[in-house]
């Protein structure tokens, strides 16, 4: 695999042949948020939240292949803010209650709220009226604190390639739904893979809850992205 030299926020990097400007900050020890994106799944780029600047262009890292010469800015006042204002989007959209949540703590929008101090957001909560699918033996889905992200969508599928969670309707009413017949024939491994997928608390195992104490969770100790 042949090294491509580029810089991000002018620290020189390198890259393999159609690495990611993600993955290979990642490697280079320079964090770039992301929400929808998961090592090992093929990027969507939906949420933006790893939205840098090339050449004064916006785009999003996880979908743009680093090149030769590029020069990427991320640690930017610009872009940060750009970051924290989707961060606050997602809160106000949805139905975030993170002192209830089992997440919490593990809840990588949570955490990013922290790294942004996210305090009053700028955009008034919606409050909308969302359901919660318990219909599934294993599962719960909690559209309330869905972001979007299809990370279940993209990454549980069956040993025969069918997809358990899907997206139905359109626009702002476009909702993750849940196979009814394919979620009664997960395993406990799969319920617990697609519970740990999900970057917030949309997607809960049943029967198994809170067994992480306070002060042990993910980010308790360390903020996210502190690990690079």
């Amino acid at each position: 695999m042949s090294d491509i030299q580029f810089t991000i926020d002018g620290k020189e990097c390198t890259a393999g042949k159609g690495q990611t400007i993600v993955d290979a900050a990642r490697e280079n020890g320079v964090y770039i948020p992301t929400l929808c994106n998961y090592q090992g799944m093929k990027p969507a780029g939906t949420c933006r939240m790893c939205t840098v600047k090339v050449g004064g262009r916006t785009m999003a890292a996880c979908t743009t292949p680093a090149a030769p010469g590029m020069v990427v800015e991320s640690n930017t006042p610009e872009i940060e803010d750009m970051r924290k204002a989707i961060v606050e989007m997602l809160f106000v959209e949805g139905n975030h209650m993170c002192p209830t949540c089992e997440k919490s703590g593990n809840c990588e929008l949570q955490a990013l709220g922290y790294r942004y101090t996210m305090m009053v957001p700028r955009f008034p909560y919606l409050w909308p009226v969302r359901d919660v699918d318990a219909s599934s033996p294993k599962i719960y889905l909690d559209r309330n604190r869905c972001v979007q992200c299809l990370r279940c969508v993209r990454g549980i599928v069956t040993a025969d390639g069918k997809h358990v969670f899907g997206l139905v309707k359109r626009g702002n009413k476009t909702i993750i739904d849940i196979d009814g017949e394919l979620a009664a024939g997960l395993s406990e491994e799969q319920a617990k893979k697609a519970m740990d997928q999900c970057p917030v608390g949309a997607i809960l195992r049943k029967e198994v809850g809170f067994t992480v104490p306070i002060g042990k969770r993910k980010y308790d100790t360390k903020p996210i992205g502190s690990s690079l």
